[in-house]
């Protein structure tokens, strides 16, 4: 090989991102999945956290450490912690949402502090949430999904609404453009239209 380089490395530095296998769900397939959330032992609170994740673009970390303070359940809204040096913002909460926290709080008999939490009372944790979301899954036939998959979804989503790279960005609590880009550049919603007349 030239320069000492062997073609496995030189294809992983050549390989553009678009290259890579889709990284989201479709609309279907994120509808599958919450709703065999719902089909769990616990499928109240995992639905409620399937769909927040979804909806809001949440890491598994911003999930697990949102607090009950964080509704404001009059006004429908959300206060967003983001991590990763990511802008905390406030998200409005839609009406099957807001009904489905408000049914979900409904089943808490606790004053825990959080907003999601195990059964033993504590807040849950990233091993519990891959892995109800992994049960979710294989319930659905969607095979083995990672958490942030749910993030990816609800950008892409956002940018095949036609919603633009700067509100997105703000949404999502991206500091730097350059990791919004991606779901915009892909989004086909783009190319809609090209071969009508």
């Amino acid at each position: 090989m030239p320069n000492g380089q062997n073609v496995k490395s030189e294809d992983i530095r050549l390989t553009d991102g678009h290259e890579r296998a889709r990284n989201f769900l479709s609309d279907g397939e994120m509808d599958g999945l919450l709703e065999a959330s719902k089909k769990g032992r616990h499928g109240v609170r995992d639905y409620v956290l399937l769909l927040m994740m979804f909806r809001h673009g949440l890491r598994v970390s911003e999930a697990v450490r949102m607090r009950r303070q964080d509704l404001n359940l009059k006004r429908a809204r959300v206060w967003i912690r983001r991590l990763k040096n990511g802008l905390s913002v406030e998200h409005p909460i839609a009406g099957d949402e807001l009904r489905a926290i408000k049914r979900y709080l409904h089943t808490r008999h606790d004053a825990l502090p959080w907003l999601f939490v195990s059964e033993r009372g504590q807040p849950m944790t990233r091993q519990s949430v891959n892995y109800l979301i992994g049960a979710a899954a294989r319930r659905a036939g969607l095979g083995a999904l990672h958490p942030h998959l749910l993030r990816h979804s609800c950008g892409f989503f956002l940018a095949n609404q036609g919603y633009d790279l700067r509100l997105i960005q703000d949404y999502l609590g991206h500091r730097d453009p350059k990791h919004t880009v991606h779901y915009t550049r892909v989004a086909g919603v783009r190319f809609e239209g090209m071969w009508e007349k």
